[in-house]
């Protein structure tokens, strides 16, 4: 019986290492070197900025479907391969906050199960940033989030105006933090008449730094209110009385502690002149907006003829555009990080500045591994 030959097998794949076909390496290295843009949002009027941003770097947003089930669960499906992929996910957070930090979660945990080489959260707003410090019995809440975006796959964040520059520490992957204060700077010289005769208050001594910047890159004065009745941050348990003290306790015998004085604020006063002038309030969210009201009449009482309201993020909850409709306010200016088109209708004193630009140039700067350095030239640790 005649042998068979065996022929050496000849794979239909080139050898491992051997060059592929020019066409292919160009689509592979293509794929490698290219970046996605998506919204996380399940509602049309929160991906407006993404929308913008999109615009502006010249390519179309990823395409994805994000939903809500009947049974509220949030669902998330990726319909283009991302595979190698630079991807920003840009999500702005609407008045539900705990939706949309699902959404993104659960984006970016898809986009990491699906291969992206880097994922990119590009959250204007970042929410829970008031819960950065420990309350009694509390919990530091943004250090939370921080941690889950980190599990989820995030590999960077893109943010703007942080309550507290500390918050950067809560991350473990970069985190920056850029600055709204350019473009509420050139609102003020281009928009506000005579703003040489106005004056940069803060509305409370916390906010006194804020303003001093403001104050001093426009060459103006500076008024601090102080005084005010409410309840600042400062003021509320830190979690130094846990556990409570208790009348019968058993005190060590020569252990005398200095008793700590309870704090009384002083009547209601503006430090610096506002009489005749502009008064322009500065802050960085204004959410709750009696705090700005009560600061409005007492500026009206003490002879500003005209009052604004400068803030990066205006979340404007509850009745806030009735009651500044209603104040001593003349306008209320904030940046498109949250979306607030509802609010404006209902009043016409709220302004938007736009912010894409910045973003847009990051989140472009950040893909091709350039300096961000550009975007925080003449920014100071105060600002």
């Amino acid at each position: 019986m005649p042998r068979k030959l065996l022929l050496p097998y000849k794979s239909a794949f080139p050898p491992f290492g051997a060059p592929r076909a020019s066409h292919d390496s160009l689509a592979m290295n293509a794929a490698r070197s290219g970046y996605r843009v998506f919204s996380a949002n399940s509602t049309a009027a929160c991906t407006e900025l993404a929308r913008r941003i999109t615009e502006r770097l010249g390519v179309e947003l990823g395409k994805s479907v994000v939903y809500q089930e009947t049974n509220g669960e949030t669902r998330v499906e990726i319909k283009e391969s991302v595979r190698g992929q630079d991807i920003f996910i840009i999500q702005t957070i609407p008045r539900d906050v705990n939706t949309a930090v699902m959404e993104l979660l659960i984006m970016a945990y898809a986009l990491k199960t699906s291969c992206a080489r880097n994922i990119i959260g590009v959250i204007p707003y970042f929410p829970y940033s008031k819960q950065s410090k420990m309350r009694k019995r509390g919990s530091i809440v943004c250090k939370l989030l921080a941690s889950m975006l980190a599990k989820a796959g995030l590999t960077h964040i893109i943010t703007m105006d942080l309550h507290q520059k500390e918050i950067q520490g809560f991350f473990s992957f970069p985190v920056d933090n850029l600055r709204a204060s350019p473009f509420l700077l050139q609102y003020i010289q281009e928009e506000i008449p005579d703003y040489r005769n106005a004056v940069i208050v803060a509305k409370s001594p916390d906010a006194a730094k804020r303003a001093q910047s403001y104050a001093e890159r426009l060459r103006l004065g500076l008024a601090v209110i102080h005084g005010e009745a409410q309840c600042t941050e400062q003021d509320m348990d830190d979690g130094r009385h846990s556990p409570p003290m208790v009348k019968n306790a058993t005190v060590h015998p020569g252990l005398e502690l200095p008793l700590m004085m309870a704090k009384e604020k002083p009547p209601i006063t503006v430090v610096g002149d506002v009489g005749g002038r502009i008064a322009i309030i500065v802050d960085d969210i204004i959410d709750d907006v009696e705090s700005f009201v009560a600061a409005a009449e007492i500026l009206k009482e003490r002879g500003a003829y005209k009052i604004f309201v400068m803030a990066t993020h205006g979340l404007l909850s509850a009745d806030a555009p009735r009651l500044i409709e209603e104040s001593s306010i003349d306008e209320v200016v904030v940046t498109n990080t949250v979306p607030h088109e509802v609010q404006k209708l209902q009043c016409p004193k709220i302004k938007t500045v736009d912010i894409s630009l910045i973003l847009s140039e990051a989140i472009r700067r950040i893909h091709n591994g350039e300096s961000m350095a550009y975007l925080f030239r003449n920014i100071t640790v105060d600002d």
